[in-house]
């Protein structure tokens, strides 16, 4: 009986699987878009113009003292006598206060174990700041290195644009790292670097991205900081287009981080991180879009488009689990639009990433990896899994590579 009803009802079920591959088509065609825009792209040029804002860079630090003089000394030299550089010693119980004061930096210490994670220590460091408050505040992690001249890049475009700046957040595998950290490496770049200069060029918003976010004072000492999101960045940036005021790509200034190396640091950072953009996506993206077109405000509708484009070995599992079926409703009853529709999109996925391997990727893994990329997706499935029972919802730090080493 069961086998008389199956083929009567593969009709219906070719129906919603057409509509599902239409659905999955979408971010695959705004993913080829950006690409596309981004390796047609010139070289970026700085354009730094008008007088140089005061700034005062803020680095949230949780015991970081092995490191966080090293990225001091990559940001004080580039600060002017009225800069200030100050760092967040958040409920830290090592010398990391102590290591940045030495470095002739400015910490201040902040203790509350409940109120615990990143945003909350940036309000704390934005209500520090306003008896003597800057032009352009500009956020940096405590593991990175920035690059000369970002500093003054991202305060002086902050300035003429009024609007938040996010640079170029390079994420790179450590010295030997295998395949896997490789492959993640290429995915941060056609994240982080390729989509939102494809943005820039049609002068449309980006991500925040976590370390290298610039805010002209007007607008930071106003945003909702301590909101407590494992993904505190992607929040506000998404806040802060609702609000008219969308941060834009600064692709000259760049900020440089050492992805974690120990299975317990890749781990947690993955599960934060995409944890995190699969409940915005959820949550915020189809708010956004709708809000944003009864206003008529495109750029809300381009981050928007931008933000519920799958992580790219989701989006992956998904075409692919896709195809299957669709190949499997052609083989039972020759349903054919579902398996066209689910052929296009792989096509196009796989054409992104051709391109942007072209442009980010050749010096970062080899072509022939590319082949495992679907093995890469695979042993991600536990992770997208717990997202729909265990999900991460409570901000944990990463362990830094020193920390195992």
């Amino acid at each position: 009986m069961h086998g008389m009803m199956l083929p009567a009802a593969l009709p219906t079920l070719a129906t919603i699987w057409t509509a599902v591959a239409v659905v999955l088509l979408l971010p695959c065609v705004v993913l080829l878009a950006e690409v596309l825009l981004a390796v047609t792209a010139r070289r970026a040029e700085d354009r730094s113009e008008g007088v140089r804002p005061s700034v005062a860079v803020i680095v949230p630090a949780h015991d970081e003292a092995p490191i966080i003089a090293q990225t001091l000394r990559s940001i004080v030299p580039q600060l002017a006598a009225h800069d200030r550089m100050i760092v967040i010693a958040d409920n830290c119980s090592d010398a990391t206060a102590a290591v940045t004061r030495a470095a002739g930096a400015e910490a201040v210490e902040r203790t509350d174990p409940v109120r615990r994670g990143k945003g909350y220590a940036l309000d704390f460091a934005v209500r520090h700041l306003e008896p003597m408050a800057p032009d352009v505040v500009i956020v940096v992690d405590a593991d990175c290195q920035v690059a000369p001249n970002a500093i003054e890049r991202l305060a002086r475009q902050c300035a003429v644009s009024g609007r938040p700046a996010q640079a170029r957040y390079r994420l790179c595998a450590a010295d030997g790292a295998g395949l896997s950290a490789r492959l993640k490496q290429f995915a941060c770049a056609l994240k982080n670097e390729a989509r939102p200069l494809g943005l820039s060029r049609l002068g449309l918003p980006c991500q925040l991205t976590g370390s290298g976010m610039a805010f002209p004072w007007s607008v930071i000492r106003s945003a909702r900081l301590a909101s407590g999101q494992i993904v505190e960045d992607l929040q506000l940036g998404i806040e802060l287009t609702r609000s008219g005021t969308a941060p834009l790509f600064c692709a000259t200034a760049r900020v440089t981080s050492e992805l974690p190396s120990a299975n317990e640091g890749i781990q947690s950072q993955r599960m934060r991180w995409e944890h995190g953009h699969l409940a915005a996506i959820v949550r915020e993206g189809p708010r956004l879009l709708l809000g944003s077109l009864v206003r008529g405000d495109w750029s809300g509708v381009a981050l928007a488009t931008d933000l519920m484009v799958p992580p790219l070995a989701l989006l992956l599992l998904l075409i692919g689990a896709h195809w299957l079926i669709g190949l499997w409703l052609y083989a039972a009853g020759g349903e054919l639009p579902a398996l066209l529709l689910a052929t296009l999109a792989a096509a196009l996925l796989a054409l992104s990433v051709l391109l942007a391997w072209l442009r980010y990727g050749r010096e970062i893994i080899p072509f022939s990896a590319l082949a495992l990329a679907p093995l890469y997706a695979l042993g991600k499935v536990p992770l997208y899994a717990k997202f729909l029972h265990g999900r991460q919802k409570a901000w944990v730090r990463s362990r830094r590579n020193h920390e195992v080493r």
